[in-house]
């Protein structure tokens, strides 16, 4: 009889649906026929001008109805298409009936609806009188819920049918491996039978833009665009700026297998570790990334050498792929020149609160399918960089494990160890 808990007695973490949105199309066919085809949906900016600025590229995701409209309005509809497609391939109908976990991004007043206000509001008002003013002045629910950090779960919470208070949290580009982690801990603390996590973000706005433009983060090799997200290549020049959704459903093997649910693999480790160095930069010598590959592996009850495949972060900045190539090099030794290593931003860019939900998908899917996405844009090997990448050409190889990667700004670090198979 197969044991429904770990080695540390553990219920088993099983996923039992997926869903995915990104710039690629809506839907884990759509993508996944992409991706493993090496297509790119990074594209010229439409949403808002980009004259006299150095970057004029992103993968917006801008065939939805919401988009452009605010960023909260477009994140909540990724994450519930996203949500609908794996609670649909749970065969979970009606309410979901555990808790939901939502990473997504900070909230805040478009320029646009910035713009909006400042018109109603009365003559002889300044400022921040006149904005409040004519906030106080708008009708309907909008304003509200654009600008209420948890507003976009609550709806959620709302539609799917979930228990207890929603979860919203924001951990920067580690979001949605932490979103994933706490649905994980809650079924192993015995809280519940099943969790909802989802990492959605629909933040691609020109103050967004500007920001990480500031930051020297962006890639500004606007033409082609597809060309311009290269992780681990020499000529890499930053990230791209994204959107995109992906859910798992999170289930208890014991209360998956009794209601005769298809197991799509099995959450077995998850590490976080904070990085104190600076509030965007890692720490030169890895050492919170390294520990937290070693954590999530520790939770796993692996060692290194039981990994497969790495779906690592891969942002194509200078500092990051050289920084995550340390912590790889460090856990795995000279085993990592023989471990596929590949990065998904290379065809979809980096879609921030998003990311780590996105990857932990595209990783399970790598396992059910025998196919490892590839590298696109790696023409320019870096030789400091001693990496299988799976460059720009997709790879058929079984895969019973992956380590994924979410390294992010603030000091933000998580891991993932998915399997298979229960180990």
């Amino acid at each position: 009889m197969r044991s429904m808990t770990d080695s540390f007695g553990r219920p088993i973490v099983v996923v039992t649906g997926i869903g995915i949105v990104t710039s690629l199309g809506v839907g884990k066919a759509e993508n996944w026929a992409a991706l493993t085809a090496g297509k790119s949906g990074i594209h010229p900016i439409t949403r808002f001008p980009t004259d006299h600025l150095n970057t004029r590229i992103a993968g917006t995701v801008d065939f939805l109805a919401s988009s452009g409209r605010s960023a909260s309005a477009l994140t909540h509809e990724m994450a519930e298409l996203a949500g609908r497609e794996a609670t649909g391939q749970a065969g979970i109908g009606g309410d979901f009936g555990g808790p939901l976990f939502l990473a997504a991004p900070p909230v805040e007043l478009g320029w646009n609806q910035r713009f909006e206000l400042y018109a109603r509001g009365g003559a002889g008002q300044q400022g921040y009188e006149r904005l409040l003013a004519a906030a106080h002045g708008v009708p309907g629910e909008n304003y509200e819920e654009d600008t209420q950090f948890g507003a976009v779960a609550e709806r959620l919470a709302d539609g799917f049918g979930t228990r207890g208070l929603p979860i919203t949290l924001s951990t920067a580009c580690a979001s949605g491996a932490t979103a994933i982690q706490l649905g994980v801990e809650a079924i192993r603390r015995g809280e519940c039978d099943r969790a909802l996590a989802i990492g959605a973000d629909g933040s691609a706005t020109a103050e967004a833009l500007i920001r990480f433009a500031l930051l020297s983060a962006l890639s500004t090799q606007n033409d082609p665009p597809h060309k311009a997200s290269k992780p681990f290549s020499k000529d890499r020049d930053g990230f791209v700026l994204a959107e995109g959704s992906a859910a798992l459903v999170l289930e208890s093997l014991a209360a998956a297998t009794a209601r005769g649910a298809r197991i799509l693999g099995v959450m077995a480790g998850c590490g976080e570790k904070a990085d104190d160095f600076h509030r965007t930069r890692s720490k030169p010598d890895g050492s919170p990334a390294i520990a937290a590959v070693r954590a999530a592996l520790a939770d796993a009850g692996m060692g290194e050498d039981a990994i497969d495949y790495v779906n690592a972060h891969g942002t194509s900045t200078p500092e990051n792929d050289k920084m995550e190539h340390l912590s790889l090099s460090t856990v795995f030794g000279e085993r990592i020149r023989s471990i596929p290593v590949s990065s998904n931003k290379s065809m979809i860019g980096h879609t921030l609160s998003a990311a780590g939900a996105i990857e932990a998908a595209i990783s399970l899917m790598t396992m059910q399918e025998g196919v490892i996405p590839p590298t696109i844009n790696h023409d320019n090997p870096d030789p400091a960089i001693d990496l299988d990448v799976v460059p720009n050409v997709r790879r058929e190889r079984p895969v019973a494990s992956v380590l994924s990667n979410s390294f992010g700004f603030g000091g933000q670090n998580a891991c993932l160890v998915m399997t298979r198979e229960p180990v």
